[in-house]
């Protein structure tokens, strides 16, 4: 049985723009396309997009899981048993970071007050490099001085500083996923103003050309990490939230 690029995208969650992207780069091959133009995958590919889902849990860099899906059966279980442990260790650190936003809550409660050694224990150093790998790879030395200047730019931020960020975002995401039930636009006025903000907040780390910040855009739906998270707020609010940032960026950053 063949699959369209859209079944497949529903059967595995992955949004049709990053399986357009793996078939693009070589990773995840349709078997075939149609006479219509249309991708279609069988048993195969969707066995191949398991492995690739279970190697970006993993975190391993795409440009690292076609070559681990070109070794044998045992190559590629020494790769899982090495991963396997990370998996411990992330599992021990998600409990320490569960801890310290206890704590947190409590610290903002009145009820305890935080040590600064105690506020930032169960954080993931990893995965903040990946970001910035996958960044580093599709858009070359000009996001590196980006990530250099928001390092720079939060070299001195207070734990008040990361909680006020983190606020603003949030209550960014709620109106947006607001303004989506409603059915406003992204390119309407409403919704223009709330990515603006958005715009103003990621200017807090650094400043975007328009092909960064629409890039970035980007990266909220490829991004399985950014997707999950937006899809919590409301489906399709990655998509939304693209199209937001690529209207504002031509309008007022070109």
């Amino acid at each position: 049985m063949a699959y369209t690029v859209k079944e497949v995208s529903n059967l595995s969650g992955i949004s049709v723009r990053t399986l357009h992207y793996y078939d693009e780069i070589g990773l995840l091959k349709p078997h075939h396309i149609g006479n219509n133009g249309y991708r279609y995958y069988e048993q195969e590919q969707l066995l191949r997009l398991q492995q690739i889902m279970v190697y970006r849990e993993l975190d391993l860099p795409l440009s690292e899981i076609g070559n681990v899906l070109k070794q044998t059966k045992e190559q590629k279980a020494e790769v899982l048993q090495v991963h396997r442990a990370k998996i411990e260790a992330k599992v021990f650190r998600l409990h320490t970071l569960l801890q310290t936003i206890d704590e947190t809550v409590a610290h903002l409660k009145g009820e305890q007050t935080m040590k600064p050694e105690q506020m930032y224990q169960g954080f993931n150093p990893e995965r903040q490099e990946m970001y910035e790998r996958d960044l580093t790879e599709r858009y070359g030395s000009q996001v590196e001085e980006k990530i250099q200047e928001s390092k720079t730019a939060t070299t001195n931020w207070s734990k008040e500083d990361y909680l006020d960020s983190q606020a603003e975002a949030d209550q960014i995401h709620r109106e947006l996923a607001e303004a989506m039930h409603k059915g406003l636009k992204h390119n309407s006025a409403e919704v223009q103003a709330l990515i603006r903000r958005h715009l103003q907040w990621v200017s807090r780390f650094y400043t975007p050309t328009a092909e960064i910040y629409s890039g970035l855009g980007d990266l909220y739906v490829e991004h399985e990490d950014f997707s999950k998270m937006y899809e919590g707020y409301r489906p399709g609010l990655a998509e939304y939230l693209r199209d937001g940032m690529k209207e504002l960026a031509k309008r007022e950053l070109t």
